[in-house]
């Protein structure tokens, strides 16, 4: 357990003194007949009334699947609002500071801008991993935040959790570890140090291996203490009664959603091995995720090479670190095809 921490210390002072708004559906949530309480429009339609607030039958049906009490969740519209929120209660605009571990996600850096939050940038070591040196050089008394994206994107890989459980034991602040890939890496959540770490927060989404891009859902697991604190601040109904409705629908085909992720695994594994046999593939980095980070002679003329034959991969070669490297998603498995087809034809120039 991290000794040092305490919550109180890093929520900014504003957050403590605001009263939250009180939605008509935060003051009645019982049963009635006649709801005239809230200003809707009363003509049914599936969507004339407000949604619940706190999506409790939402957060009922990933307790089954997560095993975490609906008092350690909050819900948003995406991760992305999530993380918004985490920058919004702790982080005192102009004055303190997160650490990321670059290359990563770039919706940290971004929402670390908009809320007027200075980054502090400490890069993974040659094996993706973090640095845990570097990490606490790095860190002062206003760093407030870690983002850890486990298994992180771009590079596809899991952190190692001892290094996670030691940031834990002593980074200052709160510690967000981003699991948005982690369905694809079975059996390596952190959820289980929830209990005993209550600086860590972790991030999941339904958007990867759930199939639920669309509808914008992001989750975040923490101490009943932190939740409370995002609870306070958050849009009264951020989530639409349409993307309640959809997940809990495709929440229900757990098999189907097993099926994916298994033919996902299986295909990411096929074409691992189909790039091996490429020329021009000078590296192909290990993968815990959806997708797979290769190094290449030439990620630009790849990629305009692939663009004409209509088939879309992410050039990551600006990013400092991953020059010449490409990023590509494991798709269906008549994708795969079409896509090994254009990669052997494009083979056969060198």
């Amino acid at each position: 357990m991290n000794t040092t921490f305490t919550l109180d210390n890093l929520i900014r002072q504003n957050v403590k003194q605001l009263v939250p708004y009180s939605s008509a559906r935060d003051e009645f949530s019982g049963n009635g007949s006649v709801f005239i309480d809230a200003n809707e429009n009363p003509y049914e339609n599936g969507v004339n009334r407000y949604p619940d607030p706190l999506q409790n039958q939402l957060k009922k049906r990933l307790t089954q699947l997560k095993g975490v009490s609906p008092t350690r969740m909050i819900l948003g519209n995406g991760s992305d609002e999530v993380i918004d929120l985490l920058f919004r209660a702790f982080c005192e605009p102009n004055k303190d500071n997160v650490v990321i571990c670059t290359p990563t996600y770039g919706m940290y850096e971004v929402a670390a801008n908009v809320n007027a939050i200075e980054i502090k940038e400490a890069p993974l070591d040659k094996d993706f991993q973090p640095n845990i040196d570097l990490v606490m050089d790095l860190s002062d008394e206003n760093s407030k935040m870690l983002f850890l994206c486990s298994p992180n994107n771009p590079t596809a890989n899991l952190y190692d959790e001892d290094r996670i459980v030691q940031l834990l034991k002593v980074f200052p602040g709160i510690v967000i570890v981003d699991e948005a890939y982690i369905d694809f890496a079975p059996g390596k959540s952190v959820l289980d140090k929830l209990e005993e770490y209550p600086n860590l927060v972790i991030l999941q989404t339904l958007s990867k291996a759930w199939a639920m891009a669309g509808i914008r859902l992001g989750i975040g697991f923490a101490s009943e203490e932190i939740v409370k604190v995002l609870n306070r601040i958050k849009p009264p109904y951020n989530v639409n009664s349409l993307t309640q409705t959809k997940a809990l629908e495709l929440l229900d085909d757990e098999a189907r959603y097993l099926n994916q992720v298994n033919e996902i695994l299986q295909d990411r594994q096929v074409l691992s091995k189909y790039l091996s046999g490429l020329s021009y593939v000078e590296k192909i980095y290990p993968t815990d995720a959806n997708f797979i980070l290769i190094k290449v002679n030439d990620a630009k003329e790849l990629y305009n090479y692939l663009l004409e034959k209509g088939i879309i991969i992410r050039d990551r070669s600006k990013i400092v670190g991953l020059e010449n490297c490409v990023r590509i998603s494991i798709g269906t498995q008549e994708e795969n095809k079409l896509l090994c087809k254009s990669l052997n034809e494009y083979n056969s120039k060198f």
